[in-house]
């Protein structure tokens, strides 16, 4: 019989402790750790889907023109194979999105096509400006839906000095010239700018919009400093109730204002509109002004300072009527009337609410009463909505916030 080596069972007991020791002591691998050594042999990239007008472009042709003299809506639909019925179906979706008629020689447009062995157009978009666009969704049903390039607003510096324009001395320095129209709105009630003065000197920190890099015709002025007849303007912005309104560095609101009618007593007989019927000539035509009927004789004033640049008779018109410039922006006319003021002749400087002339029945008129008109930069505006209430200042409370940021502008203005 054989022997048994009692040794040989405790070293084998001995050996299973230690492997149990480890499982326990030893530190567990992980998902992670497990995943560390997996070699990926094959990749799959994922392809970016390019976008124009918020449509796929990869999955459609894209053939770009620009509107020709004399081409609609409806041509270039139907020259890209949309039939009648199709086109008169676009037409109708358009209708409270789009006025298809504003389509304008010049602006560019896309149509997107099908890749398909018959090829269809699925889209045509209208460039309305380098900004917005339209999207006209040819595919089943149709839908019209409007749309904006995304743009960037970046901050730009000018100065300079005055040698006969401000329009032309931004363009000698390389800056859109209806700039010089956004300070014109800005300081429209401190400064004639039909008045400006050789070496009236100017500094303006703006912002200009860009869309795809290209630069619009769309600025927001964040300070600027005007040096007009030996007197610096600042112009500084600054929210106060909710409105961004210009303010001086006294805090005092640029922004001036007009008397809420240029008589006391009257009643308005006619409004402004596109198309009146003319109680003398029994036609539709514009009447683009406010008729206020008052009492013969009843006294005119200027509903705001500024200079008499017209002051005349119209037969078959105005008949005695007066025109009065208040700044770069704003020209009131005033028509019929039965006589002018004493002391009022062209080149007057006036008052606002000095009497100027009087209610009458001069020209073109069935009775007593004034005609009212305003022109913003030579455009007839409607003269009831012209402001008529001076702004706030800057209030008690907004004091220490607006010195700061005004203190920090004026600085920067110093600087450039």
């Amino acid at each position: 019989m054989r022997k048994i080596n009692k040794k040989y069972p405790i070293a084998v007991g001995a050996l299973l402790a230690v492997a149990a020791l480890a499982l326990i002591f030893l530190p567990k691998r992980t998902a992670n750790d497990m995943l560390d050594e997996v070699q990926l042999t094959d990749s799959t990239e994922v392809e970016e889907i390019v976008y124009k007008y918020g449509i796929p472009t990869d999955d459609y042709e894209v053939d770009y023109g620009i509107v020709k003299p004399g081409q609609n809506l409806s041509y270039i639909l139907a020259d890209h194979g949309l039939s009648h019925q199709q086109v008169h179906q676009v037409n109708e979706k358009a209708d409270g999105v789009f006025d298809v008629r504003k389509i304008r020689a010049g602006q560019a447009y896309a149509v997107f096509t099908t890749r398909d062995s018959v090829p269809q157009a699925a889209f045509l978009v209208y460039e309305e400006t380098p900004k917005a666009y339209v999207v006209f969704d040819l595919r089943g049903d149709c839908a019209v839906r409007r749309g904006e390039n995304p743009s960037e607003w970046r901050e730009k510096e000018v100065k300079g000095r005055v040698e006969s324009s401000l329009w032309v001395a931004m363009q000698n320095r390389d800056t859109s010239p209806l700039l010089a129209m956004v300070l014109s709105n800005i300081y429209g009630w401190s400064i004639d700018f039909f008045d400006l003065k050789k070496d009236d000197e100017f500094r303006v920190i703006y912002e200009q919009e860009y869309v795809n890099g290209q630069s619009l015709d769309n600025f927001r002025v964040r300070a600027a400093a005007f040096r007009h007849m030996d007197s610096t303007y600042y112009a500084i912005p600054f929210v106060q109730d909710g409105e961004e309104l210009y303010y001086n560095e006294k805090g005092n609101s640029l922004e001036g204002a007009f008397l809420k009618a240029p008589l006391d007593f009257y009643r308005i007989s006619s409004r402004f509109s596109n198309a009146r019927f003319h109680p003398v000539l029994k036609r539709y035509r514009a009447h683009h002004g406010v008729d206020y009927a008052a009492p013969a004789g009843t006294p005119v004033y200027a509903v705001g300072n500024g200079k008499v640049i017209a002051k005349a008779y119209q037969r078959n018109g105005g008949g005695n009527y007066i025109k009065i410039r208040h700044n770069s922006v704003y020209v009131t006319t005033y028509m019929h009337l039965s006589r002018f003021a004493k002391g009022i002749s062209v080149g007057s400087e006036v008052k606002q609410k000095q009497v100027i002339g009087y209610v009458g029945s001069t020209g073109l008129s069935t009775g007593p009463h004034l005609d009212f008109r305003v022109h913003e930069h030579g455009k007839p505006i409607n003269p009831l909505t012209i402001k008529s209430q001076p702004k706030k200042p800057i209030s008690a409370q907004n004091r220490a916030q607006f010195t700061v940021l005004c203190d920090s502008l004026v600085r920067k203005l110093g600087s450039l």
